[in-house]
């Protein structure tokens, strides 16, 4: 009997729809007349779920008793007699209870399997055996229930069910996972924006290898050799010699630059074992690949450049970084270095090749020629045909020419070639002419014998001439190699300037300038110790450095501010290149103080900014409080008196004054502390399905004047999604701003209207009406239209009610009263 397929939904975590996923994929199937049956589906009473449950044939669950308490679970045996062609069973990683016959539910699906029949199942990625203690690390929850990855790999088909974490703390806010008791507690703990974001990437990426793994099977099984770069996959040949760290960074920063790039080292042993590197040279490599993010590999091989590319081919490697080789360069001539071979065999493979300062000719070189190297082929060839061709010129004319007609020429034709190829050549051609002078124009001619003393003169000063002028030509080419290269860099540093002004990370972007423009493996800039603080590193490309590695000796470093280092790694920094490396400190340290003044900058805004607050606070409450406490100290200070008699009337009077101040400084003081809520961040909206007919009436009961506040509401706008509390606030405060600005006996009116998917809730007074351009403004904490120091509050109100309303999603605005109101 053929063994049944399995079919797993993957998800990040519950309640992204895995459960949904399969029932779906069963209807379909029973749609074209397959034979479906649940096994088990928990619904946990969605109402979605139990909805798509209908329809499918269940068979009943188990009921097992356990310590007096009856437990479910999938009847496995039933499932068997029943044998469908496909079982849906939720919850791989489920633990049965005691007394089923296997420990796990993925054990069921395994029996149900070697039964032929085929099985729908479904696993959380935190189930994972492998990932247990990653996940127990990011959540800080401990999976008890937990499947082998051996039998999630071993699905035929894996297919990954996938929500962002704020689509599905949307879903869980609405009620549609957990019980409306549990959402909040879920979502400040399992489910925060972090959490859920991590166990995403950990499905992405561990689905991700499942699908790399299929595709070097489907290769092997159809015998592909040729790289597929399905992602970047960077290789990089280690000999465990000095320079592998320099490969190793630079292969890493490669990597990152593409999405899902993976490091990979290969270190080569030649299958005699008598030569290689010493262990803790490896052994550090290894350990730096593992701090790069990498893995180290290490083959077998005689050959080494294809030991490389066969184990780049085989991990369908897209890059491969290799050093350069250490070999002097008369040794390639008689057999390519392996860097070569690399390169000549890599056939699709792109290869880097990165020099390091143990390469060959990084030692003691000649100095560089000023001029091209298309002139100075040039005047090696004029150095080598010139003097033949003019002695065939001289050697056709009627009579043969004496020296001071030949000298002056072959001095005149190792002056050109000076001119054109400059020393090289023109010693050549100098001594190409002398050896011509001599042999041919000389007495006695037709050897290299010279017998007049005048004549050895003269040739010594024809080399002296030829020579000199060949200096200074030479000379002049590289002065003006120097002023282009010195233009270059000026053109440099005038794009940086440009970059730099037009970037928001400035930093980053000087130090990723420094990288290209000097060659580093990484830049960064220290902050130097001193008594009060340890160095620091403030700004790197390679985050993997600490300041111990930027510390070392023989780094190129300049100092960018009294406090600050810029350092390179990698790379050496020659006299010509100081000046350049100066400009590129100067330019972060004046990045270094931009920053430290935005700081400032930023600081003394706030202390402005609260210092106003404080000012304005002080002014209104010195006022505006002293109000309600006068009257309610003068109050109980009159019905305390014993000289005067007070009738019923009268006192009543004043204990309605005391009230009436005690409301007004109760709304002034909750005024007062909604807008620091406000101000700090502090205040959190609860919204839910709030109904107006209940919100209305008690906002209009509670005013100081309800009798002047008429209200309707519209029976299609009446249902608001907002917190009841803090839409109370809101209309009390717009309507007491509106009671206080319409003229008596004129009345206030409440009114709703539906707007698109909105409510629009109308507070309509015929008041003075504020100008266009102050209504913005009269939304501003302590502010008062017109400033008018009349009125009992500090300019609150509007302030809270705008804050309030924004806080739940919603906004509040001024506009003018139709003229039909």
């Amino acid at each position: 009997m053929a063994r049944g397929r399995l079919r797993i939904y993957l998800g990040a975590a519950p309640g992204v729809g895995k459960t949904v996923a399969m029932l779906d994929e069963g209807h379909r199937r029973l749609d074209r007349g397959t034979d479906v049956v649940v096994g088990l589906v928990e619904t946990h009473e969605r109402p979605h779920t139990l909805a798509l449950v209908e329809g499918l044939e269940s068979v009943p669950r188990a009921r097992l008793t356990h310590r007096g308490t009856t437990l479910e679970e999938m009847d496995l045996d039933a499932l068997l007699r029943r044998r469908p062609q496909v079982a849906l069973v939720d919850e791989l990683a489920h633990t049965n209870a005691p007394g089923c016959r296997h420990e796990k539910r993925w054990q069921d699906v395994d029996e149900l399997l070697d039964a032929g029949i085929d099985v729908i199942s479904t696993v959380n990625i935190q189930h994972l055996e492998s990932l247990n203690d990653v996940v127990t690390s990011i959540t800080g929850v401990v999976q008890r229930e937990t499947v082998p990855d051996a039998v999630v790999r071993a699905a035929d088909q894996v297919e990954l069910v996938d929500m962002s974490p704020e689509a599905l703390r949307r879903r869980m806010a609405h009620g549609n996972v957990y019980a409306a008791e549990k959402v909040d507690a879920a979502l400040a703990n399992y489910f925060r924006v972090g959490n859920l974001s991590a166990l995403r990437e950990l499905a992405l990426l561990w689905l991700a290898d499942r699908v790399d793994e299929g595709l070097g099977r489907y290769r092997a099984d159809h015998g592909i050799d040729a790289s597929w770069p399905t992602r970047e996959r960077v290789v990089v040949a280690v000999s465990g010699a000095a320079e592998g760290e320099t490969l190793l960074r630079r292969g890493a920063r490669i990597a990152a630059r593409g999405a899902g790039g993976e490091l990979l080292a290969v270190h080569v042993v030649r299958s005699d074992g008598l030569t290689g590197p010493t262990l803790p040279d490896l052994v550090a490599q290894r350990r730096l690949t593992d701090e790069l993010g990498g893995t180290f590999h290490t083959v077998t091989g005689d050959d080494l450049a294809e030991a490389v590319l066969d184990f780049a081919r085989g991990v369908n490697a897209s890059q491969v970084v290799i050093g350069s080789s250490r070999r002097p360069r008369w040794r390639t001539l008689l057999s390519p270095s392996t860097t070569e071979e690399v390169i000549t065999e890599s056939g699709d493979i792109d290869v880097h090749v990165v020099t390091h300062r143990f390469a060959a000719g990084r030692g003691w070189r000649a100095p560089r020629a000023g001029l091209p190297r298309r002139r100075r082929r040039l005047g090696y060839a004029l150095a080598v045909l010139g003097p033949f061709l003019l002695t065939e010129a001289l050697a056709g004319l009627p009579e043969d020419p004496d020296l001071p007609l030949t000298v002056p020429l072959f001095l005149l034709l190792s002056v050109l070639t000076a001119l054109l190829g400059g020393m090289g050549p023109a010693l050549l051609g100098a001594l190409a002419s002398s050896l011509f002078l001599n042999w041919f124009f000389t007495p006695p001619t037709g050897g290299l014998t010279i017998s007049e003393p005048e004549n050895a003169a003269a040739l010594v000063v024809f080399l002296l001439v030829a020579a000199a002028v060949a200096w200074v030509v030479d000379r002049s080419a590289r002065r003006a190699d120097q002023a282009v290269r010195a233009q270059g860099e000026a053109a440099s540093l005038a794009g940086l300037s440009h970059m730099l002004l037009g970037s928001t990370d400035q930093m980053t972007l000087l130090l990723d300038t420094a990288l290209d423009m000097f060659g580093a493996d990484a830049a960064a800039v220290v902050r130097r110790p001193d008594r009060h603080r340890p160095a620091a590193v403030v700004a790197t490309t390679d985050p993997a450095l600490g300041t111990e590695d930027l510390g070392a000796p023989g780094l190129p470093r300049e100092e960018a501010d009294p406090e600050h280092d810029l350092v390179l790694v990698g790379a050496t920094v020659s006299a010509g290149r100081q000046r350049l490396f100066a400009a590129f400190a100067a330019h972060a340290g004046a990045i270094l103080q931009r920053r430290s003044l935005q700081a400032s900058a930023g600081e003394a805004a706030a202390l402005a900014r609260d210092n106003s607050a404080r000012t304005a606070l002080l002014s209104a409450v010195s006022h505006d409080l002293r109000t309600p406490l006068a009257g309610i100290k003068a109050a109980i200070g009159s019905l305390r008196s014993t000289e005067v008699t007070f009738s019923p009337e009268d006192e009543a009077e004043l204990e309605a004054a005391i009230e009436d101040s005690a409301d007004r400084l109760d709304a002034l003081i909750g005024n007062l502390l909604d807008m620091s809520r406000l101000q700090a961040g502090a205040l959190v909206a609860h919204p839910r399905r709030v109904d107006l007919g209940e919100v209305v009436p008690g906002v209009v009961a509670a005013v100081a004047e309800p009798e002047r506040v008429d209200w309707a509401l519209d029976p299609d706008a009446r249902v608001v999604v907002a917190d009841a509390g803090l839409l109370d606030r809101v209309l009390g405060n717009v309507v007491e701003n509106a009671l206080r600005h319409q003229p008596s006996p004129g009345r206030v009116r409440v009114c709703t209207s539906a707007l698109a998917d909105r409510v629009q809730v109308r507070v309509v007074d015929t008041g003075p009406g504020v100008p266009e351009p102050d209504r913005d403004r009269i939304f501003l904490p302590f502010q008062r239209h017109g400033d008018a120091p009349d009125g009992d509050g500090v300019g609150l109100g509007l302030a809270v009610a705008r804050g309030l309303a924004e806080a739940m999603g919603g906004r509040v605005s001024a506009e003018d009263t139709p003229a039909a109101a």
